[in-house]
């Protein structure tokens, strides 16, 4: 897999106002009211990991969950990457109907 440029990057992001370019990574911080909601979306955003058989470099403190996603053995941010952020953002900011 091959690593994105970074101006391929920057239009993508644009689909993804959460999301920052930095360190050679995607960054985002995502808050909840509670830390049992965060720790629910976590688990909602490990079944996707899994299934892309893609894992993102994450934490949380309470209610807050900090995600960084690059592709390790690209060296860089792929097309992976923005697959697994397009899962989270669904995850994390449901749409309402």
């Amino acid at each position: 897999m091959t690593p994105l440029t970074q101006d391929t990057i920057e239009k993508k992001l644009l689909r993804f106002p959460d999301w920052e370019f930095y360190d050679n990574a995607l960054h985002a911080e995502f808050e909840f009211n509670s830390f049992k909601d965060c720790f629910s979306a976590m688990s909602r955003i490990a079944f996707e990991c899994e299934a892309l058989n893609h894992h993102p470099n994450w934490s949380n403190v309470y209610n807050v969950l900090t995600i960084s996603l690059s592709t390790h053995s690209a060296k860089g941010v792929t097309n992976k990457d923005f697959q697994l952020a397009e899962a989270i953002e669904a995850i994390v900011e449901p749409d309402e109907d």
